[in-house]
């Protein structure tokens, strides 16, 4: 018994001291080697991608569109001075927030009939200010354009009244109105979803060929029992296939 434990024990002894050698350091010279052999799977799992995610794009994917309006922070008189535009410039948060506030939302819903809650309105709302301007952009994005449209003019019509009453300045000045030519579709195109899909396939595959690299732990010719084991070889047996000369 103690003898079979010791044959079995030397046996198992090289497969495991290879594999912790495996484990130990990555070769990456072999694995790119690996991944180039395995090109069918790769370019496979790349089509694959790229046309599920062109399915996705085609049949469950819904068009967005972005409709915007802007007006212009600042004073109404004919004159103004610096310390006007200053005062402007301090308000314009003040002023994103009215735009967004709830009671604005609320009489933008009655105004347009909408059957949504003031919350969901203010997902489809993005109030910028760029570049710390005096300007305040409004922009809608829902699946419906003249949705889109209709919400942007009214919200700017409605916060522009209520911005009056709060701060009790002049009114701000209306620059653009949102247009039925003015609207954007903005969902992202089926290129970039094509290319999404791709990558993602190909991601995948390289993942999946990567772990099965480094859980094989297997000696598949003499060069790995050089490399692994640090052992000569002695002799190669052929492998004999009965039938074929």
């Amino acid at each position: 018994m103690e003898k079979e434990t010791k044959e079995t024990q030397k046996k198992a002894a090289p497969s495991s001291q290879a594999a912790a050698m495996r484990n130990d350091t990555i070769d990456l010279v072999e694995l790119a080697y690996v991944l180039l052999r395995r090109w069918k799977m790769l370019v496979l799992f790349t089509v694959v991608g790229a046309l599920l995610a062109g399915a996705y794009h085609q049949f469950l994917v819904k068009p967005t569109y972005q409709a915007d309006a802007s007006i212009f922070i600042t004073n109404t008189d004919s004159v103004i001075t610096i310390s006007d535009m200053q005062l402007s410039s301090a308000l314009t948060e003040d002023y994103s927030k009215i735009l967004t506030s709830r009671s604005v939302l609320k009489e933008v819903i009655e105004d347009q009939d909408l059957d949504m809650t003031f919350q969901d309105l203010s997902k489809l709302l993005t109030i910028t200010n760029p570049d710390s301007s005096h300007i305040i952009n409004i922009a809608v994005n829902c699946g419906d354009a003249d949705m889109a449209r209709n919400i942007a003019n009214s919200l700017m019509n409605v916060g522009i009244h209520r911005i009056y009453q709060i701060i009790g300045t002049g009114e701000p000045n209306v620059i653009d109105y949102s247009e039925s030519d003015s609207v954007v579709e903005t969902t992202p195109g089926l290129k970039k979803y094509l290319m999404l899909g791709g990558m993602l396939g190909l991601v995948l595959a390289c993942a999946l060929i990567t772990v099965r690299f480094l859980l094989d732990t297997t000696l598949k010719s003499e060069d790995d029992i050089a490399k692994y084991l640090r052992l000569p070889v002695l002799s190669v047996v052929p492998y004999y296939e009965e039938g074929k000369d």
